[in-house]
């Protein structure tokens, strides 16, 4: 049965319907309600560079910090932040000033952005979170690099032992790789679907399951992920639009901007977002004999890179092989304001899809929106181009 995007297959994929409760009742889940009954700790991390496999190894939750689920307005985060930092990060504040993250034992965080970074000193002065941690995260890939970030990651490592009163073993932290690295694997699996012509499973589909992997132990994320893919295999429905696209910029994760495209009949079959592709893309490769230490730190520092990094060529290399593998027509860029990293290299990016014949639609946006009146019309007039190129 072949259907536009408009359309939602959750009253017939049982296992969307549970993805759908966890993120409408974030961030007071059930499962995050249970793991604190139980006497165990919930750590917040804020970066695709924080190592999860260490909070996990540890006993503790790892759950991802994000804002609001659609734009707002953010008196208490603009009054402790500069309007010039991202609407992100404002909006995280906001949330934990207000206390919806009162829950957490623990703050961990890169140093990968300003916005990032003030989030950080202004959680640790006035949200009092009990541990806290923020990593440094170069922006190179040399062997210089990865010494000093692997050194990050023992001290990360050793400040949460001293602060939990134990050691985290090496069989600890190979259990903690084999639980992601399997997430990694179904994620890519549910990804290979939308190659079809006829993808089972939308983009707003899939933003909502990726949302519930920041917040639910890896272990049930892991089960239901395996029974969504089983329902997706046996499924008849088939998602249809006027033209393929791929969305790439700044942290997002907020399905109801992904459906305001697909409203339009826009189907969204791939991205690049540290909330999605750039979240799960690489394993942990664990070497005979190597230190599961040393290589949790380089999977972290080698994975897709953020905009961040430098240079620049394999963010856009692996981009472009995405824009290939996923046939796409068109490129949407969503930057929020003051999204200094993604705004830099927009220009960069836009001359080799160019140079490829795939065209971009640049918006400006605020965290959260799900896609106001104008930039509706402007994915509008979008697809009217990618269909008139197809004639």
């Amino acid at each position: 049965m072949v259907i536009d995007v408009t359309q939602t297959t959750a009253g017939q994929l049982k296992t969307l319907g549970r993805f759908r409760q966890i993120n409408d009742t974030f961030p007071r889940t059930e499962q995050i309600r249970e793991h604190k009954n139980q006497g165990k700790k919930v750590f917040g991390w804020l970066c695709t560079y924080v190592p999860e496999e260490i909070i996990h190894a540890a006993g503790i939750l790892p759950v991802r910090v994000t804002g609001y689920s659609q734009e707002m307005e953010l008196e208490d985060g603009n009054a402790y932040l500069y309007i010039n930092n991202c609407s992100f990060s404002r909006s995280c504040l906001q949330m934990g000033l207000r206390g919806e993250y009162e829950f957490l034992d623990g703050m961990v965080a890169g140093s990968t952005c300003d916005g990032a970074r003030r989030l950080f000193d202004l959680w640790q002065h006035y949200i009092k979170t009990p541990f806290y941690h923020i990593l440094t995260v170069p922006r190179k890939y040399t062997e210089k690099a990865h010494g000093l970030y692997y050194q990050q990651v023992v001290q990360f490592k050793e400040h949460l032992e001293e602060f939990l009163s134990q050691k985290i073993a090496d069989e600890q932290l190979r259990h903690s790789i084999e639980v992601y690295n399997q997430a990694r694997v179904l994620l890519k699996q549910l990804y290979e679907l939308r190659k079809a012509d006829t993808p089972p499973i939308s983009g707003a589909e899939t933003m909502e399951v990726l949302n519930t992997s920041f917040h639910m132990p890896k272990e049930t994320f892991n089960q239901w992920l395996k029974e969504l893919l089983d329902e997706l295999g046996k499924s008849s429905n088939r998602h249809q639009g006027r033209a393929r696209l791929m969305v790439v910029g700044s942290v997002m994760n907020n399905p109801e901007f992904i459906k305001s495209i697909e409203a339009q009949r826009g189907l969204v079959v791939t991205d690049e977002l540290c909330t999605s592709t750039r979240y799960w893309s690489d394993p942990v490769v664990l070497a005979e004999g190597q230190s599961p230490v040393k290589a949790i730190s380089r999977r972290y520092l080698s994975n897709f890179p953020c905009a961040r990094m430098v240079p620049s060529d394999e963010r856009f290399r692996r981009i472009l092989n995405l824009v290939k593998e996923f046939k796409v027509d068109g490129v949407v860029s969503q930057i929020i304001r003051y999204c200094v990293p993604y705004a830099h290299d927009l220009p960069l990016l836009r001359d080799r899809l160019k140079d490829i014949g795939v065209p971009m639609l640049a918006l400006d946006v605020e965290y959260g929106t799900s896609g106001s009146g104008q930039i509706q019309t402007r994915v509008q007039a979008f697809l009217e181009m990618l269909e008139a190129r197809k004639r």
